[in-house]
């Protein structure tokens, strides 16, 4: 019996923690990794319908945003909102919510699904992750920016999202993820200050158990890199390193001994 996942995005939250370019289709080959089926895939997206009313150019992109995600296979939950400006800068006062719904509709449809990624920095979504456990769903948080910590530990999983290969761009990468060449991100996972290096860890490929972090076991799905301090951007205080929770992006290179990393630069910290 093959096992039904669903996706559910907040994607005006997403957006605005460093999700910025979520290439949506990837995200969809990730869900179904491992012989999952596709249950539900639901987006949710707050449309400024006042701004929508006045700005072409606004009021396009969000159609064609919409139309992109249909050809997916997602669906689209738009919900329309009139969101107060400033009176004198014009800037939105508050940012328009679609958690009520998202919550909603993942309590009654998850019932019917084994596995569920969420894409949310909500944290009132920690009671939603609990109450759909009850079922016997699974939850996959995956988040880029400023995800409560709560959230990750109700979570069954939980992957940075800047650290699964094609799901962001990569900027002025023109070599596939994981060659020799390309820019990927890592976390520092072993350092020793008094030598001056340590080993960074990339996730290479996700059709292999994710759990299996140890790149020396044949079925792992990351890959380790050989990291000196010199490597490391000018400034940065390695002293805050190992870490699981800062993300680094750097050029593999290799040598007879392995996989080096070059150009090491701090992509993401909490």
């Amino acid at each position: 019996m093959s096992l039904r996942t669903g996706i559910f995005v907040d994607a005006l939250s997403v957006s605005f923690n460093g999700g910025f370019g979520l290439r949506f289709d990837n995200l969809r080959k990730y869900a179904l990794r491992n012989g999952y089926q596709p249950g539900r895939f639901n987006v949710y997206l707050a449309i400024d319908q006042e701004r929508a009313a006045d700005d072409l150019g606004y009021r396009g992109k969000t159609n064609r945003f919409c139309e992109v995600l249909r050809d997916f296979e997602y669906k689209v939950v738009e919900k329309q909102v009139t969101v107060p400006k400033h009176a004198e800068t014009g800037e939105p006062l508050v940012r328009p919510n679609v958690s009520v719904e998202m919550a909603l509709d993942m309590v009654d449809q998850c019932r019917d699904l084994d596995h569920v990624l969420l894409l949310t920095n909500d944290p009132d979504f920690v009671k939603v992750i609990r109450k759909i456990q009850t079922y016997g769903c699974r939850v996959e948080l995956i988040g880029f920016n400023n995800i409560p910590p709560a959230l990750k530990k109700e979570a069954d999983f939980f992957v940075s999202g800047f650290m699964i290969p094609g799901l962001l761009p990569v900027q002025g990468n023109n070599t596939e993820w994981g060659k020799i060449g390309s820019r990927v991100r890592g976390v520092c996972y072993d350092f020793s200050h008094d030598d001056g290096y340590g080993f960074l860890r990339f996730l290479n490929r996700y059709d292999l158990p994710l759990w299996i972090t140890d790149s020396r076991a044949e079925n792992s799905p990351y890959k380790t890199v050989f990291a000196h301090i010199s490597q490391f951007e000018p400034n940065f205080d390695t002293s805050y390193v190992p870490s699981r929770d800062l993300i680094f992006e750097f050029t593999l290179t290799e040598n007879d001994k392995g996989l080096i990393a070059e150009d090491i630069i701090l992509f993401s910290a909490p």
